[in-house]
């Protein structure tokens, strides 16, 4: 079994202070990718830096205290990846991968945009950027026998499905027509060739949802977006046996506004 989890941490120091240290002793995945992890590895403790048992491989963003990706790995990779050859990105702290034997992981913060500003248009360009890399990415990986996980925030919620007051949010950026269409074509099996591996294990299901706000009772009456997503290739997507968000039992246990999202994979 090959177990993968998916968190944004809104902050590692401050999720580190409120319950990420204990929860990572006490995973049993194989790879955690982390996102929105905002700090310098020299700014983080010990414990968080280089965990006993752990190969650790952090992306911090040039602008200081924002996005930033990290990797948390069982064993050594084989090969390590910051960035996507992007000349505007790469630099950014969104994008970190690593080849392990048989599964490349990788760990995304997709720019979460804002509405008919410029932070939507850099989303956009981002977006532009990332899925011809995408196929590039599952085409390089066939011809090394790999297959590929893309594991993060992606800041898209796909389908009605996957946020709960979506018609309020037409108009919102995360749910934006533009962005669903993208996001459909990373899925399409003949164009970006990934599948969305927790909807396949759930089809039928609303959510699981693994973002609410802070504002209001947004996670104690389960208001939330699914915008945390596992990208596989298909050859991995099959092999998913269960898929879960590591939701919080409650609202003062929670030590970020996401939750992870675990897929245990046969391989």
């Amino acid at each position: 079994m090959f177990t993968v989890t998916s968190a944004n941490v809104n902050g590692l120091r401050a999720a580190a202070k409120k319950g990420f240290v204990e929860w990572l002793a006490g995973t049993s995945a194989d790879a955690v990718c982390l996102q929105e992890v905002r700090a310098e590895e020299s700014q983080l403790p010990e414990e968080v830096r280089a965990p006993e048992g752990w190969f650790t491989a952090h992306a911090p963003a040039a602008a200081k205290g924002r996005a930033g990706v990290s990797l948390y790995l069982r064993r050594e990779p084989d090969a390590l990846r910051v960035g996507f050859g992007s000349s505007e990105f790469d630099g950014s702290g969104r994008y970190i991968e690593a080849d392990l034997p048989g599964v490349t992981v990788a760990s995304l913060y997709l720019p979460s945009g804002e509405a008919e500003t410029e932070k939507q248009d850099e989303k956009y360009r981002f977006m532009g950027e990332f899925l011809p890399y995408l196929k590039e990415l599952r085409v390089r990986a066939a011809a090394d026998g790999r297959e590929v996980v893309v594991c993060g925030d992606w800041n898209i919620a796909h389908r009605e499905a996957d946020l709960k007051n979506w018609k309020a949010n037409r108009k919102s950026a995360g749910f934006l027509p533009e962005e669903r269409e993208w996001l459909t074509r990373v899925l399409d099996e003949t164009d970006g060739g990934y599948v969305d591996v927790v909807r396949a294990l759930h089809p039928d299901q609303e959510g699981p949802y693994s973002w609410w706000s802070y504002r209001g009772r947004a996670f104690d009456n389960d208001s939330g977006w699914r915008i945390d997503y596992q990208m596989a290739t298909a050859g991995l997507a099959a092999k998913a046996v269960k898929a879960y968000v590591e939701r919080a039992a409650t609202h003062v246990e929670r030590w970020s506004d996401h939750a992870p999202v675990t897929v245990a994979y046969e391989l």
